[in-house]
């Protein structure tokens, strides 16, 4: 690659499995810069934690020269395909914005639900609508929410996107999940969708067979989403496999050298959502990304 990668690293705290707090120091003892932290429910739910929590919360990342690079707001379920639900999650979705606003950052990454290709059913129009006022609330607060890219070919997204009246609601650009289950090529997804990245994934993956996204994510009439569902589906006879990166069919170099080629300057966060190891593979995730730097 050309130029060197000056992306900072970010780290799920998730992926650790252990809590919040201890998330956070090892987060910093892999070697992160950000991380990404789950805020729909638990310790993190913006109803738990109030003003002193929250002042509380930016005080100790600080402290530990850690950024948040994006909260996750995804609620699960079929995303904002569901008119009658859409209310009760819109408003959720809100306040997990003004928990990001408040922790210091502007993104909340989240799942829509799969774009349908019919333009004028009833779930387009729900999750236009979802989305346009979700964008319009993000825009007023200089933020965005930031839709994981996935569940469908970047084309498709990006057109979803244009019918919107802001870039309110951008993307959270993850190279494993175009390959794992559409088969898009993320090199061109980043050409395609550069106009709305605010945010990525550094996540590898294979596809083993040709799986129907509604099986992954969910459809409404069809089933549910959820990211314990989606890692159930990436283990052993499964239709795709998450690996450590360098093991799948992500081309990182091409990748990377796409990002810059956009002008990205935001976070490469990792992520892992399989394994019994998640902190060696998170270890060695940030040491495969430093070799770009």
């Amino acid at each position: 690659m050309a130029t060197p990668l000056n992306n900072k690293i970010g780290v799920i705290v998730d992926s650790f499995g252990i809590g919040v707090r201890q998330g956070l120091l090892k987060a910093k003892e892999v070697g992160a810069e950000g991380v990404q932290i789950y805020a729909v429910s638990g310790e993190m739910d913006p109803a738990v934690l109030d003003s002193a929590a929250r002042r509380e919360l930016r005080s100790y990342i600080g402290g530990l020269g850690l950024e948040i690079s994006a909260l996750c707001g995804d609620l699960g379920g079929h995303g904002f395909q569901d008119a009658a639900a859409n209310p009760a999650k819109i408003e959720k979705s809100k306040r997990i914005l003004d928990l990001a606003v408040e922790l210091g950052t502007p993104i909340v990454t989240t799942h829509i639900g799969i774009v349908p290709d019919d333009r004028d059913g009833a779930i387009y129009a729900a999750m236009q609508s979802a989305c346009d006022e979700l964008g319009r609330y993000a825009k007023s607060m200089n933020a965005y929410f930031a839709i994981e890219t996935g569940p469908e070919p970047a084309a498709h997204l990006k057109s979803f996107l244009d019918t919107l009246s802001t870039n309110g609601v951008s993307v959270n650009f993850d190279p494993a999940n175009m390959v794992m289950v559409t088969g898009d090529d993320p090199v061109q997804g980043v050409i395609t969708l550069k106009d709305y990245i605010v945010h990525t994934h550094v996540k590898d993956g294979r596809r083993l067979r040709v799986v129907d996204p509604r099986k992954v994510y969910g459809f409404l009439g069809y089933e549910e989403m959820s990211h314990e569902h989606i890692a159930e589906m990436a283990g052993e006879g499964a239709d795709f496999a998450e690996l450590a990166l360098g093991e799948g069919d992500v081309d990182f170099e091409a990748y990377f050298a796409a990002l810059q080629s956009i002008g990205y300057g935001g976070y490469l966060t990792i992520e892992r959502e399989v394994g019994s190891q998640p902190e060696q593979d998170i270890r060695k995730a940030v040491e495969f990304i430093k070799r770009y730097r």
